[in-house]
C-alpha cells in the first residue's frame, strides 16, 4: 500500500506579518490526515520552515507520495514553488501542481501573459518594477497588489485607487514596494460579480465543480467589493463576516458555460494538474475575466474548495484519495519496474527491501560484523558510510537499502554513482546477517540496487571484493548474478590479498 508524507509549512509566529494565513495550513493537515486514516493509508507528518529543511524531513521515511501542503517558507516567495522539484529529486512524488505551474501562477504578471497568449480574457494590468515609478495605468479604478504574493496578502481597501490619480497610484505602488520588496501589479478593477471555480483531476478526467459566488450585498455603497486579506483571515473584521459564499452561483446557463470554459482554458494555459481554483469577475455585461489561478489552493474544511467538493457531492476523503492515487500513478510512471525481475520463490517469502531507516543502524552494523568478512577498520568505514546515507537520504552520494526479514533488518546494501564517470555505479557494501542467510536476501538486495541504478540512468554496476580463498563464495555470488570478472589488482588490500573487480552492464 502507498504510504504518504503530509508535508506542510510551520506557521509563522503571531505578530510576524501575515501569520493568520498560516493557521489554515494546520487545518488542512488535520483534514488530510483524517481522510488518510479513514482510508487506511499509512502516513506521517513533517513541518518545514525553509527549503533547505526538506531533504532531512523527506528522508526520514520511505513514503513514495508527498501530500504537499507547503504554501510559504522563510526566504523568497518563490521557495515554496520548488517543493515539488525537491520531492522528485529525492525520488518522491508530490500531490498537486508541479514547480513550473506554481512558479508561473505565483507571478501574476507572467500568469496574465500566459492567459493572454491562450486567448483567455483577463483584466488589463501593468507591472511596476521594484523601485520603479508607475507609468500609464489602466483607465478607471485599479487594484494595486504584490506581483508575487498568496492568500490575498497586501490586498485591502487601500489597494483600490483611482487610476486617474497619479499620486494615489504612486502611493499604493510604494506601499507594495516597501512592505513586500517586490514589483507591484496595477490591474483594472472589474466592478461586477466575483466567482470561484474549483477544478480537480480524478481517474484521468478533469472535473469542474459547481461555481461559487462571493456575496457582497452587505457592503455599503462606496466600499470596494473585494475579497482581501481581512475577508479571508481576520475574524474580527467586517469583511470576514460579510462575504458569504453562494454555491452553486445563481447564473444564467450561458454565463455558467462561458465561465467554465474560461476556467478550463486557464487550467491548461498554466499547466495545472491535480487541483486548482480559478478566480473570475463578471463585468456589467456578464462577460467573465480571469483574475488569477490558484494552484494548490486552500483545502481546509471551511475553505471554498471544500465547499465546492460538498456542492458536487464529492466526499472530502474521496478527493484526498484521488490526489494520492494521481501522485502514486505518476511515481510509477517515473520509476518503471525493470524489464527482467529476479527469480523468486518460497525462500524469499516475507522479505521486504526498503530504504534504510535510522532504526536499522545497529542491526545493520551487527549483521556486517557477524559475517566475519570485514576487518575492524573496514567495519568502521561501513559505519561512516551508513551514517552518511541515513543523514543525507536519497539525495546523498550513498544509496542505502535494508532487507527486512522476520520483523528485523537482516541485510544491507549500499551503492552510489562513481565519481568522474558517466553512468557508472559502485556497489559499496552488501551484508546479510548469517542467521538469515539462505533466504535469497542477497539476491534481492542486488536486484533492488540494479533497479534503482537503472532508474537513475546508470549503465554499469561495479562490485569489488577480495581474492582471498575465504571470499570464494562472494565471488561465486557475483558471477551467478551475471557479473563479469573484469580485473584483478594483486596485493591491493594487503600482501597476498588481491582486489577482484566485477562489472555488469545494466542496459
Amino acid at each position: 500500500m502507498t504510504s504518504v508524507l503530509i508535508l506542510y509549512n510551520e506557521p509563522r509566529p503571531a505578530g510576524s506579518g501575515w501569520h493568520e494565513a498560516d493557521a489554515g495550513v494546520m487545518a488542512e493537515v488535520e483534514a488530510v490526515a483524517a481522510a488518510l486514516t479513514a482510508a487506511g493509508i499509512p502516513h506521517r507528518r513533517a513541518g518545514v520552515r525553509r527549503l533547505a529543511d526538506l531533504p532531512e524531513q523527506i528522508a526520514g521515511g520511505d513514503e513514495r507520495v508527498v501530500f504537499n501542503l507547503v504554501e510559504a517558507l522563510d526566504g523568497p516567495a518563490s521557495d515554496a514553488c520548488f517543493v515539488p522539484a525537491v520531492c522528485r529529486a529525492l525520488g518522491r512524488e508530490p500531490t498537486g501542481n508541479d514547480a513550473a505551474a506554481l512558479t508561473l501562477c505565483l507571478d501574476k504578471g507572467q500568469a496574465k501573459a500566459a492567459l493572454a497568449a491562450a486567448g483567455v480574457p483577463t483584466p488589463t494590468a501593468v507591472v511596476v518594477p521594484l523601485h520603479g515609478a508607475p507609468g500609464p495605468t489602466p483607465p478607471g479604478t485599479v487594484v494595486v497588489k504584490p506581483v508575487q504574493a498568496d492568500a490575498s496578502e497586501g490586498i485591502d481597501e487601500a489597494a483600490v485607487v483611482d487610476g486617474h490619480d497619479p499620486s494615489a497610484v504612486a502611493a499604493a505602488v510604494a506601499r507594495v514596494h516597501r512592505d513586500f520588496h517586490q514589483p507591484a501589479l496595477v490591474e483594472a478593477y472589474i466592478a461586477g460579480r466575483e466567482l470561484n471555480v474549483s477544478l480537480i483531476e480524478r481517474d484521468g478526467r478533469l472535473e469542474i465543480l459547481p461555481l461559487a459566488e462571493i456575496d457582497f450585498s452587505a457592503f455599503p455603497a462606496g466600499k470596494p467589493k473585494i475579497v482581501g486579506y481581512a475577508a479571508k483571515w481576520r475574524p474580527d473584521s467586517f469583511e470576514f463576516h460579510h462575504t458569504p459564499r453562494i454555491i452553486p452561483a445563481p447564473l444564467p446557463a450561458a454565463v455558467v458555460a462561458a465561465v467554465r470554459g474560461h476556467a478550463e482554458a486557464a487550467w491548461h494555459a498554466t499547466g495545472c494538474q491535480d487541483y486548482a481554483r480559478v478566480d473570475l469577475r463578471l463585468d456589467a455585461h456578464d462577460r467573465p475575466y480571469v483574475l488569477e489561478i490558484n494552484p494548490n489552493p486552500d483545502i481546509a474544511p471551511d475553505a471554498g474548495f471544500a465547499a465546492a467538493l460538498a456542492a458536487a457531492s464529492l466526499p472530502y476523503a474521496e478527493f484526498v484519495r484521488a490526489m494520492v492515487a494521481n501522485a502514486a500513478g505518476r511515481w510509477r510512471s517515473r520509476h518503471p519496474r525493470p524489464a527482467a525481475a529476479p527469480a523468486t520463490g518460497p525462500e524469499t517469502a516475507g522479505v521486504t527491501v526498503r530504504w534504510s531507516l535510522p532504526a536499522d543502524r545497529e542491526a545493520i552494523l551487527a549483521a556486517a560484523a557477524a559475517t566475519l568478512a570485514f576487518r575492524a577498520d573496514e567495519l568502521a568505514i561501513a559505519r561512516e558510510v551508513l551514517d552518511d546515507a541515513l543523514r543525507d537520504g536519497p539525495a546523498g552520494d550513498y544509496q542505502s537499502y535494508t532487507a527486512e526479514h522476520g520483523g528485523h533488518a537482516a541485510g544491507w546494501i549500499c551503492f552510489g554513482p562513481t565519481p568522474c564517470t558517466v553512468g557508472t555505479f559502485d556497489i559499496y557494501w552488501i551484508a546479510v546477517d548469517p542467521a538469515s542467510q539462505g533466504h535469497g536476501i542477497g539476491t534481492l538486495l542486488m536486484a533492488r540496487a540494479e533497479s534503482e541504478i537503472r532508474t537513475a540512468g546508470g549503465r554499469l554496476a561495479v562490485a569489488e571484493t577480495s581474492g582471498r580463498p575465504s571470499y570464494a563464495p562472494t565471488r561465486r555470488f557475483y558471477a551467478g548474478l551475471g557479473y563479469h570478472e573484469a580485473a584483478v589488482i594483486p596485493d591491493f588490500y594487503a600482501p597476498a590479498d588481491d582486489q577482484v573487480i566485477f562489472t555488469k552492464e545494466l542496459r
